[in-house]
């Protein structure tokens, strides 16, 4: 989305070094969580926590993914290994340890949600600014309705490691609300690009209002959560949150090469 030519040294460089880069964040956070992992339904088959794995041999793992992911990007440009290094920081240092103590992990554990997206930018253009700006903003609130509903529809497995994932701690009305405007946000967000507002990255009108029909099926289902409040509908919201994400990145690559 941000040249004319795809590079594709630079596709596989990136391909690679965000594969490492998020191989450590996750390592990283099962080393630490790996008592709590125990606990969980979820994550009591992990390597870890399964006995499969020593912490030792896990820890060597996240160091090598560590500096392979850094390395390979920085052989992009200098501002893709930064993004890179700042997302597992975030990640494993702050939203890791966060996740016990209070709901507003989900606020920091999407700043390194987001970044992969635009990391495609940067790589590309060796610029950030306005364009992948947007992306990340985009990723950035989308993130909420979508961790909600996997906090409310394994809440009570959670609930065994500790983990309140949710914006009221609990499955209720207030959790449900915030979910919506979410998501609303998220929606405005994704059609920005039409109106000319930022710079290089451009969305046509068609293409803007396919952006804002899966836009509002993706709202559709975050005020059904608010009418049923049960695990069913939470679990269609992040079905429906994976499938909206997926297919409005296919609009936006289309709409480049088509317009």
């Amino acid at each position: 989305m941000g040249v004319e030519t795809i590079d594709f040294k630079t596709l596989l460089l990136l391909g690679l070094g965000g594969y490492f880069m998020v191989g450590a964040s996750n390592a990283f956070n099962q080393i630490i969580e790996k008592d709590l992992d125990a606990l969980m339904s979820r994550t009591k088959n992990r390597p870890i926590p399964a006995g499969r794995m020593s912490i030792k041999t896990a820890f060597i793992i996240a160091t090598v993914f560590t500096l392979l992911g850094i390395i390979i990007l920085y052989n992009i440009n200098k501002q893709t290994a930064m993004f890179g290094a700042i997302s597992i920081f975030l990640y494993t240092c702050v939203y890791t340890p966060l996740k016990t103590k209070t709901p507003l992990a989900v606020f920091v554990g999407a700043i390194p949600g987001a970044i992969p997206f635009m990391l495609g930018w940067v790589a590309a253009t060796d610029d950030f600014g306005i364009e992948p700006g947007t992306l990340f903003a985009l990723q950035f609130f989308w993130q909420f309705p979508h961790f909600w509903a996997i906090g409310w529809f394994l809440f009570e497995d959670y609930k065994k490691g500790g983990f309140f994932m949710l914006p009221t701690g609990k499955q209720d009305k207030g959790t449900a609300v915030q979910t919506i405007m979410y998501t609303i946000w998220t929606l405005i967000v994704s059609v920005i690009p039409v109106f000319g507002f930022t710079g290089k990255l451009e969305l046509s009108i068609v293409s803007g209002v396919v952006v804002l029909l899966l836009g509002l099926w993706m709202l559709y289902y975050a005020i059904r959560l608010f009418r049923l409040m049960t695990e069913k509908a939470a679990k269609q919201l992040m079905l429906v949150s994976v499938s909206y994400i997926s297919l409005v990145q296919i609009v936006y690559v289309i709409d480049k090469f088509i317009r």
